[in-house]
């Protein structure tokens, strides 16, 4: 479980970081109004990555953690 969390959270990472990349490439200068659809959609992809690394990185540490005693 600790060695699929922790590839989790590498891949998940990566694609973090490629999105914000994609981010801000993508944003405008005048603010979310006048945000492309393409934009919207990398957001939307940046927080739903959040959502998957912090829970892959807690069953990492905690495996690690767990599995020592």
């Amino acid at each position: 479980m600790q060695k699929a969390a922790t590839k989790i959270f590498i891949s998940a990472s990566l694609v973090f970081g490629v999105l914000g990349i994609l981010a801000v490439l993508t944003s405008s200068d005048q603010g979310d109004d006048h945000a492309s659809d393409f934009n919207k959609i990398v957001m939307k992809l940046l927080i739903i990555t959040v959502f998957i690394i912090l829970p892959s990185f807690a069953l990492s540490v905690a495996g690690k953690y767990l599995k020592a005693k």
